[in-house]
């Protein structure tokens, strides 16, 4: 064992605890990750699959404002608040709309582009030695428009991502349908992301990460964390469903768990589980080159192992509020808006709950009030994307590292 080694609790096995532990893990450290549900479940079973390297913006932007009624009375579209949560979530939409503002948009963006942009080399990296090759491709996005005018006003948002990296191209006619065959003739014009990358399996990738990180000598619990009660001088106690147990340090990726967790520890933290749907067509007739989203729907269409992914929308309705699969069926409709011809007949539909905070940013770091408490949740949309340089961050704080970024926009304490 290396010196300076810790026992080391990681607190959910979703993607982020599992590369958290992969990368501590790598450093020597004893590592013990303990979830109420077995590794890829929740999020990481059934997001878009996508990574997402051009995902720099934050969900807030400027003129957002104007536009959030209009989305919220369409009852096909992207946004939905259930009436008895509104009270609720305002003070988070609040915070939401204020984070908006183009300095802070910015702000968001650099700090978000760090995480993304080498996302697929990243998820290589820790997938070293664990088989899983065949599970990451890199691929292009193809977002389609409805037409001209719409590309046009969309622009904008793609511009504003090029200070970081992001390069995307206009494709048109013939040379669209040469890169997307698939693609519905009505969609004349796309934008072109090259250097992104997808998984076909999200959950099987997270399973064998995880088992990955079991031969590496990780033990992984399945218990429910009820209570953290750190203790000055001699680690930080848990208590579980199973009994308490003691670990020196803690690592708290529950996802959109992790709120109650933070608070646990003194910490309030603004977190909104934002619900997500998907529908996987089984037997869709159409397989797609690369990944396809629609400007119009605000929805992903990935191809995977099982069939074809259509993953989407966002709903706050709370954190124990049962789904509402009328989410889904819409996403399932309007898959024949990109695909025309696909099969939407054998099918099965998901509902998960992303951890949000108003600034689309995730929270990594030291707790603020007590020594051994670590932070890596709130990545939103991008868990997936972010996970190897989260876990990557997570490490180089607990070994006493200088991370290569400045970490103050993913402070615990900056709300």
């Amino acid at each position: 064992m290396q010196e300076n080694t810790h026992s080391i609790t990681v607190l959910g096995a979703g993607v982020i605890g599992i590369a958290c532990a992969i990368h501590l893990l790598r450093d020597g450290h004893r590592v013990t990750i303990v979830d109420r549900l077995p590794p890829g479940e929740a999020c990481s079973f059934g997001n878009a699959g996508v990574l997402a390297s051009y995902a720099c913006l934050p969900m807030s932007l400027p003129g957002l404002v104007w536009s959030v009624p209009g989305m919220l009375l369409d009852p096909a579209g992207a946004l939905t608040i259930r009436l008895s949560y509104w009270l609720t979530l305002f003070p988070w939409l609040v915070k939401f709309l204020r984070a908006g503002r183009m300095d802070r948009m910015q702000s968001s963006a650099r700090a978000l582009s760090f995480l993304v942009h080498d996302s697929l080399e990243q998820h290589r990296d820790l997938a070293r030695g664990a088989g899983l090759d065949d599970l990451l491709r890199a691929a292009p996005l193809v977002y389609a428009y409805t037409d001209e005018a719409s590309l046009s006003r969309g622009m904008k948002n793609w511009d504003w991502r090029r200070p970081y990296g992001v390069n995307p191209r206009i494709v048109r006619g013939g040379e669209l349908r040469e890169l997307e065959p698939a693609l519905s003739a009505d969609l004349p014009c796309a934008m072109v992301i090259d250097d992104c990358g997808y998984t076909t399996d999200p959950s099987r990738l997270v399973k064998g990460l995880a088992d990955h990180a079991q031969r590496q000598g990780a033990t992984l619990l399945r218990r429910e964390v009820i209570d953290i009660r750190p203790r000055d001088q001699s680690g930080v106690r848990l208590a579980t469903d199973d009994g308490d147990m003691v670990t020196e340090k803690v690592v708290i990726a529950a996802g959109a768990w992790s709120g109650k967790l933070a608070a646990r520890c003194g910490e309030a933290v603004p977190l909104e589980a934002e619900r997500g749907y998907h529908v996987t067509l089984h037997d869709p007739g159409v397989k797609p080159r690369a990944m396809v989203g629609s400007a119009k729907g605000k929805f992903l269409a990935t191809p995977m192992d099982e069939g074809l992914r259509i993953a989407g929308t966002s709903e706050f309705a709370g954190l124990d509020a049962p789904p509402d699969y009328r989410r889904a069926q819409v996403l399932r409709r309007r898959a024949r808006e990109l695909f025309p011809h696909v099969n939407v007949d054998d099918y099965s539909e998901w509902m998960g709950q992303r951890p949000s905070l108003p600034d689309s940013l995730p929270i990594i770091g030291p707790s603020q009030r007590h020594a051994g408490v670590y932070y890596a949740f709130g990545h939103q949309h991008v868990g997936l994307t972010c996970a190897p340089k989260t876990g990557r961050l997570i490490a180089d704080l607990v070994a006493g590292r200088r991370p290569n970024i400045d970490l103050d926009p993913y402070r615990v304490d900056r709300f």
